[in-house]
């Protein structure tokens, strides 16, 4: 699937599937720019109709992993003030049946809404650190969700 946001990579996801189960590799460094190699990652579990979002980084990118169970509408907004693709927005559904890696750069404000019928869960290996070493600087997020003024609305 390709993206219309300039710098926003999506990936589809293969997935190899046996009498055991499944797996799916999420990410190599040989097939990925040194500016998004993970420093972390950590999971979360988004229950149905639940949105985390809209914000947007600084500095950090984000590497998410949709693999299911559940899918999850993904919402980006351009608002980088040297990009080309500056104003535009995308949406995409991704997670079960649609498994994708989507790196989201900095200044592209990004939110995911859970829309299937149970909880879904989502891998991330960001570039920074959270709250970078020690966990001893500010949060790099500017956060969007508690604006009832924001320009970035979910459905």
């Amino acid at each position: 699937m390709e993206c219309e946001i300039k710098d926003v990579i999506i990936r589809e996801l293969a997935i190899f599937d046996d009498e055991r189960g499944w797996l799916s590799e999420l990410f190599r460094h040989d097939e990925l720019e040194s500016e998004f190699w993970p420093v972390m990652s950590y999971i979360s579990m988004t229950r149905p109709g639940v949105a985390r979002g809209p914000h947007e980084h600084v500095d950090q990118s984000d590497l998410f992993c949709f693999l299911g169970p559940s899918q999850f509408r993904l919402y980006l907004w351009d608002r980088r003030a040297d990009s080309s693709t500056r104003g535009k927005s995308f949406q995409g559904v991704f997670g079960e049946g649609c498994p994708a890696l989507v790196i989201i750069p900095p200044g592209v404000v990004h939110a995911y809404k859970n829309i299937g019928e149970g909880d879904g869960m989502v891998f991330n290996a960001p570039n920074r650190l959270y709250r970078g070493e020690g966990k001893k600087e500010e949060v790099d997020e500017i956060r969007h969700e508690d604006d009832v003024n924001s320009l970035y609305k979910l459905d």
